[in-house]
Formats: C-alpha cells, structure tokens, sequence
C-alpha cells in the first residue's frame, strides 16, 4: 500500500498488536503503556516525530507523513486517499484528542494531490487547491493560507495560471507551481516581475512545451552531423507527435486512409506504444485547424507589411474532375530583406473561365489577403482573356490606389513568350528533326526495344549517361532537351539501322549536322528560360541584359547561308518584336537600379535592341524615359510616406507658437519643391560609382546596407526586385495537385484540396528554411505570436 494507507498502516498494526496483547483498543492508554507504544513504534521504523504525544490546549498535533503518503495513492481497502481538510489554529481540541480516541493523521493541503484510478500522480493538470494549509518549519511558527475562489476570480493576468496566490506571516505572496519560488506581490508590485521569472524558470521550461505540460523524460540516442551518436533527454507529447503526423500527411501527398492501414498501426505502435492513433477524419479536422491557424497569422501579417506586393497567377484544369482552378501566389520582401514566395489561393473556378470570372475570383484573393491596396504587378500568360481580366482588376481596386494608376500592373510572362518566340522558330524546321523525333519515339516504344539499345551501345562503347526522352509538342524546351539527349548516341542509331530491319528512320548525315547547329542556338533561350523560373533570386534586374542578349543573337542568325535558319531567325524576329519591342517599364527601372548596371547598362541594352550606336538620340531618348519613370514613381513614395505622417503645421501648437509661425510653416510646404528630395537621392545614387561587377551579387544585401543612404529609392527598390517575370511559381503548384487529385483522390472536395495545396507550401518553406538556418515567413510568424503572447504577460 502506498499514498494516504501508509498511514493509516501504522494504526492498523497498533491495533493488531494491542489485541494480541489482551489490550482494548477503543480504551484510553493506560498508565506505563506509553513506553511500550513508543518501544513498539521504534521496532517498526517509526520516525520519533511521529509518536504520539498529548496535544497542548490549542495546538494541533502534528504527524510526519512516509514517504508513500506524500506521493499520494491508495488507503487500505483499495480506497483512494482524500485530501485532508484545512486546519486552523482556533483553539478547540480536534476531535479524539483526549477522549480516550487516537490522534487522527494530520496532513498538509500542499502535499495533496489529484490522482488518477491507478493511483499514481497526474503529471498533466492539479486541481486548484482552495483550503488553507498548515506547513511549518522546524519551530512551526510559518503559516501558508491560499486565496480562495472567489478572490481568484479577481486575477485577471496570465501568470496566475502558473503560479498560486498565497498568504505567508499575514502577508500576500506568489509562489510558482514548478519551482515553489515566492515572490512579492500585491496592487502595487504589479505582474511584470512574476512573468520574467516565468521566462527564465528552469524547471518550466523543463516541464512545458508550447505552455503544456509534459510528461515524464527518458533518455534517447541522437545521432549527430559528424557521425557520433550521443545520449538526450527525451519526453513524448501526444500533441506534438499527433500534429507531426498531420503535417507529414500533408508534406508528401499520403492519402488520410493511412492511419487506418494496419501496417501502419503496427510500425506506429512498434516506435512508440504509448502514441494514440485516431481515425482519418480526425486528422482530416487537425489539418483543416491547423490550415485555418496558419491562414488566419499570415493575412494579419499581410495586413501590417509595409511592402508591396507582386502576384503570378494562372489556371488548370484537372483531368479527373474536369475542374478549373485557379493559383494565386503572393511574391514579396520582408523586413528583413528576404525574398518570400506564399501560395495565398488555390479557388474553384466555376466555367466558363471568362475574363469576368477570373477577375472576380482574383480580386476576392487580393481583397481577402489585405493586399488589394498593396498590389505592385500581377505576372499572366500571354492571352486576351488575361489582358481583359487585368483591366477589370485595376477598375475594381481603383486607379489611385494604384502605382502610376495601374499602367505598371500587367506583367507578361516572359518564360511564355519565349516559348511562342521558340516554337515558331522550330516549326520552319519541324520537317528537318523529324526523323530523330521518330527515331526517339521508336526505340522507347517498349522495354523490350530500350534493352535492346543499351545493348547495342554497350557494343558501340558508348555510355548511356541519360536516358532517351521524347519531346512534348507545346513546350520547345523539351524538343531541346529531347535533340540533346539525342546526339551523343549517332553511333548508336547508325548500329540500330544494321540490327533491326524494321527501324527505318535513321537520320542522314546532313539532319545530324542540322540538329547539333539548332541544339548550339537554342542552348541559349534554354539557360535564359532556367534562370528566369527561378523563384528564391531575383530575376527582375537581369531581365532586361538577357533579353537584350537574344535580339543580338538573333540577329546574328539572320546572316546565316543556311535558308532554314534564315526563315527560323525570320518568324522569331517578328513574334519578339511584338512583345518586346518596347520593353515594359518596371523591368527597365530594375535593370537601373542594379548598383553594377544603372544607365550605363540601359544604353547598351537599348544600342543592342534597336541596332544603333550606344551615343545615338535614339538610345539617349529611351535611357531618359526610363530615369522619368523611376522619377514619377518615387514622388508617388513620397506622398504615400506623407499620408502616414502628420502634417508640419498641425505638429505646432497656439499654445507654444504664435499663430503666425503655422501660417508660415503652410506657405514653405506649399512653395517647397515636391520632388527635391527624390530627384536628390536619384542623382546620388546616378553619379556615385558603379559596383563592381560580379556574376553572384546579392543585390538584396546590397540595398539592405548601402541602399540606407536613398532612403525613398531603397523602397522602390525592395517592391521591384520582389516582382517575378514568370508564373512558374504558380504553374509548379499545378504539378503537385495533379499528384494530389489522381484517380483515387478524385473525390476530394475544392475547399479540402485548397487546404492541402497551401498548407504542403507554406510547410515546404518553413522546413527549407529551416534546413538552411534561416528564419521562414512562417517561423517570422510565430515569432511574432510569441512576442505578442510575451506583451500579454
């Protein structure tokens, strides 16, 4: 026995040994029997503090609980231990002292505790103790008095959840719940001394995680970076794991019916049997829960960012469904000069997918993200039902909420017009390659015929370093790669021809020779294309060169003596020009604002795009509209700075200056030149010196330190190098939720696989950040909380 029958044990064997002894024990002691009962407690092991004296009138007796009794369990009979009620000094006798009754066990209310049907201590949750304790010291003179209900009802703080409210020599005190520290308190010391020892309590932070408590700790081994394993503290959190499951459901696509394989069930169990698993529609809530929690922080961060911010969007329609869907992706930098990618929205998009339609759903996302009024560009594919629904935005939001009243929203997916530029290209020489593309398609056709080619290479000694892979007719990049692969196996393809009779479509010499001058001139639009669908660097300053750089090359193949390239150069020329003739002017002010390039990179982009001298009028003029436009841009900045600040005139009071002094500050404002200052810090910024170039600049770490010095321009700066000039970010959300709506998921509702889709993003940015070190937007966000939470205290 244990807990409170540790107690009652010690009289139960009195009795028993007293009526072995002929002795009566309701009777009072008798005369001489005191001796022996004290001769009889010290052959048991009964503590000397624990014989039985006669109680002065008014004092309480006082017994010494064991060990067991202070841990709380079981009395005899198997009947749970019941706090002992609250004793004050009052002056009576309690009852069976001195009328021939043994002294009742006297225990503390501070060593009570709640205890579970197993009789061992709760580690999770105490009850609030609300009777009055007598602990005393060795001269028993310190009295402990808690607050009742009542007065509890009164603390209002949140340290008061951790720490009790208790009366020591007549006077208030604070005592933590983990480390009985007492601490002063009272109307006049306030909470804030009671919340730093809190923070810096050892044993809580021990004992809680994310403010719950934990269980009992155990050891585990680590395995370490450098190879060695060592020994940890370890405690297991059924809320931690159970939410680690969610997120690891989510993170790789697994189906919500996993929990319930029994596999599964076992492999869990086996790891750790003390997890609890639930069903699928469990996690199912957990997830959605979490998804709300995540949404609900990232739109009040949006709602106080002091950026702007750039959108990609674009549709998909899903085979299994047959549904549209819509992928907003929010692109901005923080406060810390960190590029941030979110996906705010995957929408339903009910058909048709009209221009009304879209703009409709898009302006919904903006409006319900806080980012209407914030909008800097918005990156679409190249179609007239985009141009149209891009129209419809800026109306909706309203022109003077916008930059330049909107004429800089609309930005065209360059990846995509390199792809128009490409595909018209190869459709003159589609005849040309047409034998490799049935050469690729023949010997893939089965696995039987790829055996059979490695083979054959194998003779030839050719290596297969990659595999053979047919192109897809709507992406060029493909036909590139696919003519890449391609060429290294010729003498692969020309052994083919001797084996297999059926394999007629062996290219001859001269296709060879086409192929590798066409792979050679298409490798460039090929890097161009990689470097822009990047999404964790900026792409808007090196936009502008490397466009720059195609015309050139393009019109180097215009001179060809070759007539199909001279026909592919010719369908190329025409389908850039009317895209990028005249260069959109964010990306211009972008290029400008690379501390290597400014208008010394301008002039020979624009020499290089229209064909003339660097010093001609021609280029001088184009340089020039670009400085206005930064020029125009910046005084918008300073307006927008002005509205959050309040006017000079009104800082002064009549009570401090006379009233002359605001009539006077109003005429300086009204005559002062608005744009002094920003044409100032442009000017600066022109004529100081170039950086020197390097290919790996950060231009992020630059404008964070330098850039402190144009303070208005350090702001355009950090909107325009956040805009992407691609949709890549939102189109590679459409290759995850094809994996996720497959043909055993077709059933998944819209509003479920938009909680699946943003929540696998937003998880994937956290854990990449994580793993390189640096703090993610979601991380940012839970500092933030944190720091809230921390005020609160």
């Amino acid at each position: 026995m244990d807990g409170a029958g540790g107690d009652l044990r010690v009289g139960d064997e009195l009795r028993e040994q007293e009526e072995a002894d002929g002795l009566d024990p309701l009777m009072p002691p008798q005369p001489g029997s005191k001796d022996d009962l004290e001769s009889l407690l010290q052959e048991r092991g009964t503590p000397s503090a624990a014989r039985l004296q006669p109680p002065a009138s008014g004092q309480v007796p006082e017994r010494p609980l064991s060990t067991s009794a202070s841990k709380g369990g079981r009395g005899r009979g198997g009947r749970a231990a019941r706090p002992a009620a609250a004793v004050i000094q009052t002056g009576r006798r309690p009852p069976g002292i001195g009328n021939g009754k043994r002294p009742a066990a006297v225990r503390p209310a501070a060593q009570a505790r709640d205890t579970t049907s197993n009789g061992q201590a709760d580690g999770h949750s105490e009850p609030i103790d609300t009777t009055m304790a007598v602990e005393g010291d060795d001269n028993g003179e310190e009295v402990e008095e808690e607050m009742n209900d009542a007065a509890k009802r009164k603390l209002t703080s949140k340290v008061w959840k951790e720490m009790k409210k208790v009366k020591i020599d007549g006077d208030w005190k604070a005592k933590c719940d983990y480390c009985h520290k007492i601490l002063t308190t009272g109307p006049k010391a306030g909470t804030n001394h009671l919340a730093i020892h809190l923070k810096s309590c050892t044993l809580r932070k021990l004992k809680t995680r994310d403010g719950k408590i934990l269980g009992q700790s155990s050891l585990k081994l680590s395995a370490k970076d450098d190879g060695t394993v060592g020994v940890e503290n370890y405690t297991f959190d059924q809320e931690y794991a159970r939410e680690q499951l969610g997120n690891m459901l989510v993170l790789h696509d697994y189906p919500l019916s996993i929990v319930d394989h029994a596999g599964f069930r076992r492999f869990v169990h086996a790891l750790q049997p003390l997890f609890k698993l639930h069903t699928r529609n469990t996690y199912r809530n957990d997830i959605v829960d979490r998804y709300n929690v995540e949404r609900k922080k990232a739109v009040e961060y949006m709602l106080v960012v002091q950026s702007r911010v750039a959108v990609t969007t674009d549709m998909w329609t899903a085979d299994n469904q047959k549904k549209g869907y819509m992928a907003v992706t929010a692109h901005f930098i923080d406060e810390s000069w960190k590029l941030r990618s979110i996906l705010m929205r995957f929408i339903y998009v009910p058909a048709p997918h009209t221009a009304d339609v879209i703009a409709e759903q898009l302006h919904e996302s903006l409006v319900d993200w806080n980012i209407d009024e914030k909008l800097m560009t918005v990156t679409v594919d190249n179609c007239t039902t985009n141009d149209k629904a891009i129209e419809l935005i800026v109306d909706n939001i309203g022109k003077k909420k916008l930059l330049c009243e909107g004429n800089m929203v609309h930005m065209r997916c360059c990846a995509h017009i390199l792809n128009l530029i490409v595909k018209d290209g190869l459709d003159v020489m589609k005849s040309a390659i047409d034998n490799i593309c049935e050469s690729v398609a023949y010997w893939t056709a089965t696995p039987k015929r790829w055996e059979k080619f490695e083979e054959m290479a194998k003779f030839k000694k050719v290596k297969i370093t990659r595999r053979l892979k047919l192109d897809c007719k709507t992406r060029w990049n493909s036909t590139f790669i696919m003519l890449d692969i391609a060429l290294p196996y010729r003498a692969v393809f020309e052994r083919a021809k001797q084996v297999d009779k059926q394999y007629v479509y062996l290219p001859d010499d001269n296709e060879w020779e086409f192929a590798t001058d066409v792979v050679d001139r298409l490798r460039l639009f090929y890097e161009i294309t990689e470097l822009f669908l990047g999404t964790d660097y900026v792409t808007a300053n090196v936009y502008f060169p490397k466009i720059c750089e195609i015309k050139m090359k393009m019109r180097h193949w215009a001179t060809s003596s070759d007539p199909i390239i001279k026909e592919m150069t010719e369908q190329m020329n025409t389908k850039f020009d009317k895209y990028w003739k005249d260069i959109q002017g964010l990306m211009g002010i972008a290029t400008l604002l690379d501390p290597r390039y400014k208008k010394q990179m301008l002039v020979a982009c624009f020499a290089m795009l229209n064909g003339v001298e660097p010093g001609s009028y021609e280029c001088t003029e184009k340089v020039d509209g670009i400085v206005a436009s930064l020029h125009a841009l910046l005084e918008e900045y300073e307006v927008e700075d002005d509205a959050y600040q309040p006017a000079e005139g009104t800082i002064i009071s009549t009570t401090k200056a006379p009233a002359i002094m605001n009539i006077f500050h109003d005429i300086v404002a009204q005559q002062r030149p608005t744009a002094a200052k920003v044409q100032g810090e442009i000017e600066q910024y022109l004529t100081d010196a170039l950086v020197p170039y390097v290919e790996k600049f950060n231009v992020f770490d630059w404008w964070k330190v330098a850039g402190t010095r144009y303070p208005t321009l350090r702001k355009v700066a950090r909107d325009i190098f956040a805009i992407p000039v691609t949709t890549v970010a939102s189109e590679s959300a459409f290759s995850t939720s094809g994996r996720i709506i497959n043909e055993h998921r077709s059933r998944l509702t819209s509003h479920m696989l938009e909680v699946l889709m943003c929540s696998q993003d937003w998880l994937r940015n956290k854990y990449k950040d994580a793993h390189k070190g640096e703090a993610s937007f979601w991380t940012c966000l839970q500092d933030i909380q944190e720091g809230m939470e921390d005020l609160a205290l």
